[in-house]
């Protein structure tokens, strides 16, 4: 799947030469791992500002869980949940995408000031999101998913996951260049946990670099994911091993965006990564150059 043709360096203003982390905000009653906590505009605020301190370049704003089992929410409700958390984050000049599969979520959200769209069915979750997108222009993130999230984990099947998984992405933004966005609008994103087993997940995981390939940029929502249990059992918030263990494996596949929960020790963790993959590529070592990979 590789394409040399053009390797996308920039995506929603950021310059991709070194990785970047999307922080996770839930403003939902019944997320996997954090719902309900910050389903208050004020605390939702408070936790955007400490995952920015941290080092998230993006908040990544959601009002519907997309777990395992939960059940859809009207486009009003979502749009009520979501809308004054980004007109706060907005006005504070935080950088918000916002996680829904729903167009009329996707322009109130933009409305409210929303940069980025970051849909969990790579916009076919409705006939219109494909169009709403584009007539949008802004900046994308296509994820896939097999199914809905009341079934999706009910006997997920590929012939061969990662192949089908990847080829549906990179037609998905093939479709949107032909409509008029250019490369640098979107970025992909394999879904992890979404219509998957344990084997598909670490199929994908291993085969990463394959995605990368494509020439968009990628993105890896690994975070406390059930995956991570199946292997080394622990509760959503007793996954950070796991979870960075997949972040980690993510950036030596050349993983550029990752969505997570904990913020801060992901940035920790790939600076110390970019730090030795840095300088297994020059002949000298300047301890000048950490603290400066830019992750934030």
């Amino acid at each position: 799947m590789s394409n040399d043709t053009f390797h996308v360096t920039h995506w929603a203003g950021l310059d991709l030469s070194r990785p970047r982390v999307m922080g996770i905000l839930n403003v939902t009653p019944d997320s996997f791992s954090d719902g309900g906590r910050f389903h208050h505009v004020d605390a939702a605020l408070e936790q955007a500002v400490r995952l920015r301190t941290e080092g998230a370049a993006i908040i990544d704003v959601g009002g519907e869980s997309t777990r395992p089992g939960a059940a859809p929410v009207s486009e009003a409700e979502e749009i009520d949940r979501v809308r004054p958390v980004i007109e706060a984050l907005s006005a504070e000049g935080v950088p918000v995408s916002v996680d829904t599969r729903k167009p009329a979520v996707m322009e109130a959200a933009v409305a409210a000031g929303a940069r980025i769209i970051n849909d969990v069915t790579g916009l076919t979750g409705d006939p219109r999101s494909f169009d709403t997108a584009v007539a949008l222009g802004l900046p994308l993130c296509l994820m896939h998913m097999q199914g809905e999230p009341q079934t999706m984990q009910s006997n997920p099947y590929y012939d061969d996951a990662p192949a089908e998984i990847f080829t549906f992405l990179a037609a998905q933004a093939m479709a949107l260049m032909e409509a008029g966005l250019s490369a640098e609008t979107v970025c992909l994103d394999p879904g992890i946990g979404f219509g998957k087993t344990l084997q598909h997940n670490l199929q994908i995981m291993a085969r990463l670099d394959e995605l990368v390939d494509t020439g968009w940029p990628v993105l890896l929502g690994a975070s406390r994911k059930s995956f991570i249990d199946k292997i080394a059992p622990a509760g959503p918030e007793a996954r950070l091993g796991g979870s960075l263990a997949a972040v980690l494996a993510g950036f030596g596949a050349g993983v550029s965006l990752f969505r997570v929960h904990d913020v801060k020790e992901t940035v920790q963790a790939l600076a110390v990564a970019e730090a030795i993959s840095d300088v297994g590529l020059q002949d000298s070592f300047d301890e000048s150059d950490l603290g400066a990979s830019g992750l934030g």
